[in-house]
């Protein structure tokens, strides 16, 4: 899987080259009652499953507010198309 720490380094590697859109701006977005493409809604969806998987694996509570925390870094600066990687389709 996708090292968080490559999401990082992508994001600031990558910050101004184009505009990111990241998950919560496609949140945003759906929110809005705008339409999403397939690859938005899917990474939506993938970046959801991953979180609940990430979460659940959890079992002390500190570490799960840490994890927590890093997952809305992800969701708030990783764009979007990294969530539809195959490595993030969880069955």
């Amino acid at each position: 899987m996708i090292n968080r720490q490559n999401i990082y380094k992508n994001f600031f590697a990558n910050k101004g080259a184009e505009e990111t859109i990241t998950i919560n701006d496609l949140r945003e977005k759906e929110f809005g009652n705008e339409k999403l493409s397939e690859n938005e809604a899917q990474a939506l969806l993938n970046f959801d499953r991953f979180r609940l998987s990430e979460l659940n694996k959890i079992k002390n509570e500190n570490e799960f507010n840490a994890r927590y925390c890093e997952l809305q870094v992800m969701a708030n600066l990783a764009d979007y198309r990294t969530f539809l990687d195959k490595s993030f389709l969880l069955l």
